[in-house]
């Protein structure tokens, strides 16, 4: 390493800066997708190591150790294809919707949207699985209903990461009090200040959305129709909800998330062919490709044909670029220099919340990780929090907003990717409506500023006072 050089803040933020501006023109005015930004990035990132004085060969390894954080959340996506395709054939999802069609008020029916999705994550600790099983259903009621996709796909988000953020089944739950070195239950109390009343305004706010558009949505009509074509094509049967309920078994005891997944993905398949009368042909093309109709309702044609694992290809490519520029912008130092930058500069516990939150964003922006945005700026920050005299679940709960949460504002992030392609909606369209992505991060700022609930703690027995790290500190540097 004593042959490469140090980055400076203006190189280091020089792949960052490029791939925002091919982002925005790509999006905004080619709209042509992410593909293009974030290879750009990786372009730029790899000559900035060069000039660092980075071999080819150890640029490549950074790379594929990006790719290879993301292994286990692209066999994930996979699953969840086959998981969606399996799920409408058994007639599962279709089942949700018919009843859900006939019980939820248009009224009431976006602050229902996410109180449902944020129960199922807070049970399930797995925004994914939410988004993929009952946010599937509830863009297909919300469109029975009339209400725009878009809203809904909001709602559903912000519920579905309710559960990720708060859950103690949840991966990043348990990831960020260890990086902050704090642990896991004192983190999760702590966040019950921001996420209570996040979550509390995001329903409201969705209440008041919903008054704005329940006197125009679809009549009881349109709504009788399409529950009478699903009764049609499918076998609806309560029963079937049985799945759903085992579902949540499952993620409760705690079993290992993959063969948890295959499992539910064979309950499915029995489904299919047992109560459905689907036959092993229907259901491997079912599993590969998604569930295909033509039932002369424009409805529920855009709403159940969908799933199949050759349908995430789109999704896995996006994360294997935006994880491989994440893994090159880790190991040339990039991330490093202009968090240190960031943290230099801090002159209060105010601008210290800002800037752990601010730098926790930027490590989203430049990779699209949840795991890398929460790692980096906890492992950077967590001495300032004790220098401080500041506990170190503040810390905690701040990466968890931005790198949790808040990572949904970001369009190609991975969150953002798989909740677009699962909910058929594009990121820009629903962004403005994910409320509590925007109030979590919202509110820890403030928080800051005011100091309310910043909580206190005497680190001089570790070497650590309120004016700085004690020279005899052995807790110098980032892990």
């Amino acid at each position: 390493m004593s042959s490469q050089k140090q980055l400076n803040i203006y190189y280091a933020l020089a792949p960052i800066v490029i791939l925002t501006i091919l982002a925005a023109l790509s999006i905004f005015k080619w709209d042509a997708g992410m593909f293009i930004p974030l290879l750009g990035g990786i372009v730029a990132s790899a000559i900035v190591g060069l000039m660092a004085g980075f071999k080819w060969a150890e640029l490549e390894k950074f790379i594929a150790q990006g790719v290879a954080r993301a292994l286990p959340a692209i066999f994930i996506l996979f699953l969840i294809g086959a998981i969606i395709g399996t799920w409408i054939l058994s007639g599962v999802i279709p089942t949700i919707i018919y009843y859900g069609l006939g019980m939820l008020s248009p009224k009431i029916f976006l602050p229902a949207v996410a109180f449902i999705t944020g129960i199922v994550s807070m049970t399930l600790g797995s925004s994914f699985t939410s988004l993929a099983t009952v946010g599937l259903a509830l863009m297909a009621i919300g469109a029975g209903l009339g209400f725009p996709a878009p809203i809904v796909a909001g709602a559903v988000i912000s519920g579905s990461f309710l559960g990720d953020k708060l859950s103690p089944l949840s991966d990043t739950t348990n990831i960020a009090p260890v990086m902050a070195d704090t642990d896991l239950f004192s983190h999760i109390r702590h966040m019950m200040w921001d996420t209570i009343p996040a979550f509390a305004i995001s329903l409201i706010l969705y209440w008041v959305v919903g008054l704005n558009y329940s006197t125009g949505v679809t009549s009881d009509g349109k709504v009788q129709e399409i529950m009478q074509e699903l009764d049609k094509l499918f076998l609806i049967n309560p029963l079937l909800l049985l799945l759903p309920l085992l579902t949540l078994y499952i993620v409760y005891k705690r079993l290992p998330a993959v063969p948890s997944l295959i499992f539910i993905i064979a309950l499915g398949a029995l489904a299919a062919l047992f109560v459905q009368g689907s036959n092993i042909t229907q259901m491997v093309n079912v599993m590969t490709d998604g569930y295909k109709v033509d039932s002369g309702i424009e409805t529920i044609d855009s709403l159940l044909n969908r799933g199949g694992i050759t349908s995430m290809l789109p999704t896995i490519g996006l994360v294997v670029l935006a994880t491989g520029l994440g893994g090159i912008l880790d190991g040339t130092g990039a991330f490093r220099r202009i968090i240190e930058t960031v943290a230099n500069k801090i002159k209060s516990t105010g601008s210290l919340i800002l800037s752990t939150i601010a730098s926790t964003f930027l490590v989203g922006l430049a990779s699209g990780e949840q795991y890398l945005s929460i790692i980096l700026p906890a492992r950077t920050f967590r001495d300032k929090y004790k220098e401080r005299g500041l506990d170190t679940k503040n810390l905690s709960r701040c990466v968890e907003a931005a790198g949790t949460v808040g990572i949904n504002l970001i369009p190609w992030s991975v969150t953002s990717l798989f909740a677009s392609q699962v909910l058929g909606v594009s990121p820009t369209a629903f962004i403005p409506f994910s409320f509590f992505a925007f109030l979590v991060p919202a509110i820890n700022i403030v928080y800051g500023y005011l100091d309310i609930s910043i909580a206190r703690k005497d680190y001089s027995h570790e070497g650590f006072s309120k004016q700085g790290l004690a020279k005899n500190s052995t807790l110098k540097g980032i892990m």
